[in-house]
């Protein structure tokens, strides 16, 4: 654990960033129907921007970087979120205006469980961005938390982290190979249940974790909604337990894991204890409307686990 009185450690989170538009309904509407809404809000959103604004609610020194439409004044989406985010206390320095683009937009359905459904559009010009400078970006990074909607960016900051001997996770939500490179570079690797069968092309997560260890030395997890998250530990299948909550928003919450996950792995937890905190962390999430809004404190988390 980190030393009394020490600095937060300062987190790198790089990829995505989104603005959700979130509508709330009692049910989906069926297939060329209608429905009135009984809710609506907008909140930054993107896998990074979400895991950068639960880091720092959670106590750490949250940085972001990722590409986004631009300029300043002319991308009305991008100017949105970054207010947004600065407002979070989330350094968004190396944050990269992309000129003539959009910044990323989604509209999410989400019905009186919890359950939701997300169309996205971006302008696919924005995935083709690198970063300027990877070694500055994470020159004073004591972790990096990745994930792998834009691989072209992400990656140089990964490899810049890892020379610096900088710890990398590696939120894996995007489907893809099971050799990508980005689960050689990272140092630890948490998929989603839909990102692994996807990848692995088994529909056993305990299967997909091992196919994904033959291109990986990283440490390996999935995440599993309400089940129990898989992980291999010394070549054992093994399972962190996940709580038991009533969950009324699961929007961003596999962001605020990995989030939870490599804060709590910048302070000195081993893998089993950042697992349980980050599955806390979650959880709480879960629990709350609002998507990245809903994001617990340090002491909400702390008095949780205390509880549990």
């Amino acid at each position: 654990m980190s030393s009394p009185g020490a600095p937060a450690p300062r987190i790198l989170c790089t990829g995505i960033i989104v603005l959700d538009e979130v509508f709330r309904v009692e049910e989906f509407p069926k297939p060329d129907g209608k429905v009135q809404a009984t809710g609506f809000f907008a909140v930054n959103g993107g896998c990074a921007a979400n895991a950068a604004v639960a880091i720092a609610r959670l106590g750490g020194r949250a940085a972001l970087a990722g590409p986004l439409g631009g300029p300043a004044g002319a991308d009305d989406n991008g100017d949105r979120v970054l207010a947004a985010l600065t407002r979070e206390r989330v350094d968004c320095t190396h944050c990269q205006r992309v000129d003539g683009l959009s910044t990323a937009l989604s509209a999410i359905v989400m019905n009186a469980r919890g359950d939701r459904t997300i169309v996205t559009y971006r302008d696919e010009r924005i995935a083709t961005a690198v970063p300027a400078d990877p070694e500055r970006v994470v020159a004073n990074a004591d972790a990096v938390l990745a994930d792998n909607r834009y691989p072209d960016f992400v990656r140089p900051i990964c490899e810049a982290a890892r020379r610096r001997a900088v710890p990398v996770v590696l939120d894996g939500d995007r489907p893809t190979r099971e050799d990508d490179p980005l689960f050689r570079i990272a140092t630890h690797v948490i998929f989603s249940s839909e990102c692994l069968r996807e990848t692995a092309g088994t529909a056993d997560l305990a299967e997909g974790l091992k196919r994904i260890r033959r291109h990986s030395a990283a440490f390996l997890a999935v995440s599993n909604g309400p089940g129990a998250i898989v992980f291999l530990e010394d070549g054992m299948l093994r399972q962190s337990p996940v709580f038991a909550i009533d969950a009324v928003d699961t929007l961003g919450a596999g962001d605020a894991l990995h989030g939870g996950f490599a804060l709590a792995l910048a302070e000195g937890r081993k893998e089993h204890g950042a697992l349980r905190f980050a599955a806390a962390v979650a959880g709480i999430k879960c629990s709350r409307v609002g998507g990245s809004a809903g994001a617990p404190s340090r002491a909400e988390v702390e008095a949780f686990l205390a509880r549990c």
